[in-house]
């Protein structure tokens, strides 16, 4: 496998198959992001495909201060704060449904494990709906993503004092809420 410095060079040399194995590792931690901040998949979807724009036309200004991913990330959350900012504009919450659940030779006890399990993260997405922008950003690059406080503070630009005060009063809320 190539080395990512290696495809960033490739990319910047004009290689389109080099920034798709780029745009191919990073596709599914930038839905997934997107999805958990925004709540549905047509607005993570969308950012999706922006965030891939932007890294397509963008990618010479990154300055290898950071990693392709805390570059990446910030790009997600940037976005995908823009999008929250647009909605509250609009006025417009939008709830997707839970996704169908198809029979693919699974046992009946499968099937309800996964309608429950669905739940569950269903109730979880909606109460992250609830938390404002900012902390609904520390909560998930810190819970679902895993990353640090100095990880989560290249990306947001923010101290880590404020990231651990924003991750306490949204686990706080959550916890409350569920």
């Amino acid at each position: 496998m190539i080395n990512e410095q290696t495809l960033i060079t490739e990319a910047l040399n004009g290689s389109n198959a080099a920034f798709n194995q780029l745009a191919k590792l990073y596709i599914d931690k930038i839905y997934w992001h997107a999805r958990r901040m925004l709540g549905n998949h047509i607005d993570a979807d969308e950012v999706t495909q922006e965030v891939l724009i932007v890294m397509y036309q963008k990618l010479q200004s990154f300055k290898h201060e950071s990693s392709l991913y805390t570059w990446v990330y910030k790009i997600t959350s940037t976005r995908c704060l823009n999008a929250l900012r647009k909605r509250n504009i609009k006025r417009f919450i939008f709830f997707d449904d839970i996704d169908d659940i198809t029979d693919d030779g699974k046992t009946e006890t499968d099937l309800i494990n996964n309608i429950e399990n669905k739940e569950k993260l269903k109730k979880i997405d909606n109460v992250l709906q609830t938390l404002p922008g900012k902390q609904r950003e520390i909560f998930i690059l810190r819970h679902y993503e895993d990353l640090t406080y100095e990880e989560i503070s290249k990306i947001t630009g923010k101290k880590v004092g404020t990231l651990k005060a924003n991750y306490f009063h949204a686990l706080n809320k959550v916890m409350e809420r569920i």
